[in-house]
């Protein structure tokens, strides 16, 4: 524990193996993968350049009511592009950012997956009591340190859907500003899907159609499992294409380091998703996922972008995780956030994101809030590919 910052109500952590066994029994949290101090563990083993905090807040009789997972992170400026470069350099002309060095962000919630992964709430908990602590909390741990006082510029609160914005809106009382972020592209899946014919069937005609395109362009792709066998063997080759693709995305908050891959599927098995796509022996793509509760959740893929269009590789990884839904019987697939259009034709319809975001400054914090209304996400033509539901965009 870090004992420099001890507060009544709360108790920080700099490692997951600090926390007590008896602290998870007590909070009934790790059903939920991202709250499992294994998950946990294998991110904060695997990136050593971030600083990983755990908050456990706690009630009058010391036992825990909440768990918060935190991190210090550099983040490049220059790795934004795209619909964000203008504001970007708005907010260097500001001063809002530094210009020659990283940003050295706070950031609660879990900094390579979209969703609400960075605070579990106990049952029957007051949950605005609970966020304004955890709020109280993050000032107080960085306040008592002079020097991380002093190296922190901002502090960011990740990712909640519009149902949770009553409770999370009391950031606004400790000056974070809510901005929205992409949308995490969500599948509904349907309880007469038995297995990938019935999804098709559903489709109309037009959309269909591209489906048995995409399958007859991609037939010479052969779809191998990666496994602890031959992880070690792979990991390079995934890590090329990764980093491909994190190269064109317009916004990331730190890069994953692949070898995270390795502990996952050691702790978790299938629920662990890894698969490798060849073709005539050379490695082409890849997905991950997890699935959590009756979720499957899409992580990250890589994908050879020279072979992309003649082989429909990333059409036909989507239509994958769909079958691997359906045949696990799950209820919901978040793709996460990106290429919203081409997964808004396999039937995902967006759900809105909203961060919070708080400059260490007051009056660049002012500065930031004039600046932050101007970041919307990228607008995409939104497609309907079933007979019957007409899925509707989730609204403020």
């Amino acid at each position: 524990m870090i004992c420099s910052t001890t507060k009544n109500t709360a108790k920080f952590f700099s490692s997951i193996d600090e926390i007590p066994s008896k602290t998870w029994k007590a909070l009934g949290c790790t059903e939920n993968i991202y709250f499992h101090p294994e998950f946990l563990a294998s991110l904060e083993k695997n990136h050593p350049e971030i600083t990983f905090i755990y908050i456990i807040l706690v009630d009058k009789e010391n036992q825990p009511t909440a768990f918060a997972s935190l991190k210090i992170i550099n983040f490049e400026l220059n790795s934004i592009k795209n619909d964000f470069e203008t504001l970007k350099n708005i907010g260097r002309k500001l001063h809002v950012f530094p210009d020659k060095k990283p940003l050295k962000l706070f950031v609660c919630g879990n900094t390579f997956v979209s969703g609400e992964h960075g605070v579990f709430i106990k049952e029957n908990q007051d949950k605005k009591a609970i966020i304004k602590e955890l709020a109280e909390s993050i000032n107080y741990f960085v306040n008592a340190d002079k020097k991380l006082k002093k190296q922190i510029d901002a502090f960011l609160v990740k990712d909640f859907a519009n149902e949770s914005l009553f409770i999370t809106n009391i950031l606004k009382d400790f000056g974070y500003h809510p901005f929205s972020v992409e949308p995490n592209m969500k599948l509904q899946l349907h309880e007469n899907w038995q297995n990938f014919d019935d999804y098709l069937a559903a489709m109309k005609t037009k959309f269909r159609v591209k489906a048995k395109k995409a399958f007859k362009q991609s037939s010479k792709i052969e779809i191998k499992e990666v496994t602890l066998e031959n992880i070690d063997d792979i990991l390079p080759k995934i890590t090329a294409l990764y980093k491909k693709v994190a190269l064109n995305s317009g916004f990331n908050l730190g890069v994953f380091n692949l070898e995270t891959y390795k502990n996952l599927k050691e702790k978790f098995g299938d629920t662990y998703i890894l698969r490798s796509y060849y073709l005539d022996d050379k490695i082409v793509g890849f997905i991950s996922g997890v699935v959590n509760k009756q979720a499957l959740d899409a992580h990250f893929v890589g994908i050879d972008y020279q072979l992309n269009r003649e082989y429909a590789i990333y059409q036909r990884m989507l239509y994958d995780y769909i079958e691997i839904a359906i045949n696990k019987k799950l209820k919901i697939l978040n793709f996460g956030r990106t290429a919203s259009e081409i997964k808004s034709s396999v039937g995902a319809v967006p759900q809105d994101l909203t961060m919070y975001l708080r400059h260490q400054k007051t009056i660049k914090n002012k500065i930031l809030k004039l600046f932050l209304q101007r970041v919307l996400p990228t607008p995409f033509q939104q497609k309907f590919p079933f007979k019957t539901l007409e899925p509707k965009h989730e609204k403020h």
